[in-house]
């Protein structure tokens, strides 16, 4: 059966538990208690846990209560019961929303039966589980989008800055891990370094190469069991990137992450010390942690996405800017096509940028692409894939085609390849053009045909249009303020 086949059934499990009033995000949360006391058993680590927590403890016993109370006596006080770090994370806090015995049995009884490998012998649950998160995200009332970036966009990122053996990479507002795992996935298909290196620099790679941060708890638990089904013991924090404790993430080879939008609660300044231009913007604190947080010894990089207020914002939107075009080259932004994030009406992008050795003049100019104006409108019917970042990837690489990228692409940037890319989406600004602008970055997008006809009537529409746009993502923030005040 196939990793797709059994996320399926898994999926429509939570149609059984509609009348327990279990939504989606508690049912995945729920289903990550029960999967991991049966991945404990798959991937040999259950002495870990307490016996009578066992999965073949659990499966033993017949009565649908006494399972059920089993259960959440598991739920309360595993944490406290085992020494494994991860398990204790995974745990903490863990209540059910269950209510009925006969659903926990329902669960347990399906989970059992299911054959978690193919036919190959490769353990699918990993891509299981990544496909459960992707359905949860899509599940708009679940509020769960906002912890899923892209799966084509997560690659293609990865990709891009192509990893390499031995760096160390974080990701400081993770979500459910999304970013570090990729960069795994990458690592494990270009240098198959599971069979091909020390076995110092594979205990590497799975404990200490990838890390991450995650303020809200439910997406913190995920992360880690997202991390550990495939093959990780990461270090994922339970913290605010944004606070004094983000002062100590720093000497990072790499940086990929989507910082989450909005302002930060009650508009105050983050509390740390060490920003030069503090602001309640959190986007432009997340990006000034991130270039911040690559060492300067050449050769530190980042891609991080980011709203259109980023690129434009004044005051100390315009110094942060600044700041980050003197310390790093700054050479692509991504404009990213509308509609597919959670929050519909938020337009990104994607800064890629090279921190350098010296502290200022390090940006000379600025490749754009634009993937926005004039494309389709993704949803359902046009469903956002790999395929849209064809042309994007020939032009950032200089000619590198999307099937060559993953075991090619080294990660250098040819000045002279790029300039010989002939696309209309694709454009050089340079760094004199963008100080005339007062420093805005919200530049490379072509003229837009439903509002262009050459007589000026389809203005109108466009601020219209544009006011709609902003008027979404406004309401998008205050959502986010809201959830965060709870």
């Amino acid at each position: 059966m196939s990793a797709e086949q059994i996320a399926q059934k898994l999926w429509n499990l939570c149609n059984v538990l509609r009348d327990d009033g279990v939504t989606y995000h508690q049912y995945l949360n729920e289903l990550t208690f029960i999967l991991f006391i049966k991945l404990s058993e798959i991937k040999g680590f259950e002495e870990e846990l307490p016996e009578e927590y066992r999965w073949n403890a659990l499966t033993s016993i017949k009565d649908n209560k006494e399972l059920f109370d089993t259960y959440r006596e598991l739920l309360a006080t595993v944490s406290t019961k085992t020494d494994n770090a991860n398990i204790k994370e995974i745990f903490t806090n863990a209540s059910t929303t269950l209510r009925k015995p006969v659903n926990l049995r329902t669960l347990v009884t399906a989970i059992d039966g299911l054959d978690w490998y193919e036919e190959h012998d490769r353990d699918v649950m990993g891509d299981i589980y990544e496909d459960l998160l992707e359905r949860n995200a899509s599940e708009k009332k679940s509020g769960a989008g906002q912890y899923f970036t892209p799966r084509p966009l997560i690659n293609v990122m990865v990709e891009l800055m192509a990893p390499k053996l031995k760096e160390k990479w974080n990701d400081p507002a993770c979500g459910t891990f999304g970013f570090p795992i990729s960069i795994n996935q990458y690592l494990l298909h270009r240098y198959d370094y599971k069979y091909s290196v020390s076995d110092k620099v594979r205990t590497f790679q799975e404990t200490d190469a990838l890390s991450g941060v995650e303020l809200v708890q439910d997406a913190h638990r995920l992360a880690l069991m997202n991390a550990k089904l495939h093959g990780l013991d990461s270090t994922i924090y339970l913290n605010d990137t944004l606070t004094e404790f983000g002062k100590n993430l720093k000497g990072f080879d790499g940086v990929l992450a989507n910082p989450p939008f909005g302002t930060k609660k009650g508009g105050e300044r983050p509390s740390r010390d060490d920003f030069t231009f503090p602001t309640s913007n959190k986007q432009l604190n997340f990006l000034q942690h991130i270039y911040r947080s690559l060492h300067n010894k050449g050769g530190a990089r980042a891609a991080v996405v980011l709203p259109d207020n980023v690129l434009f914002e004044d005051g100390d939107g315009a110094k942060i800017r600044r700041d980050l075009m003197d310390k790093c080259n700054l050479h692509t932004i991504l404009r990213l096509p509308t509609g597919i994030f959670y929050a519909q009406g938020v337009k990104t992008n994607v800064l890629f940028f090279e921190r350098a050795t010296t502290e200022t003049g390090n940006t000379d100019k600025v490749w754009y692409y634009d993937m926005r104006t004039n494309v389709p409108s993704y949803g359902k019917r046009t469903p956002f894939t790999r395929a849209a970042f064809n042309d994007f990837i020939k032009a950032y690489t200089g000619g590198i085609s999307e099937e060559e990228l993953p075991t090619t692409y080294n990660g250098e940037i040819d000045q002279k390849k790029r300039e010989a890319i002939k696309n209309e989406r694709w454009q050089c600004i340079t760094r004199e053009a963008i100080a005339k602008k007062n420093d805005s970055l919200d530049l490379g997008l072509i003229a837009d045909e439903s509002v262009s006809n050459g007589n000026n009537q389809g203005e109108p529409i466009d601020i219209a249009n544009q006011a709609m746009d902003e008027l979404k993502g406004i309401m998008n923030e205050l959502e986010a303020i809201i959830k965060e005040i709870g």
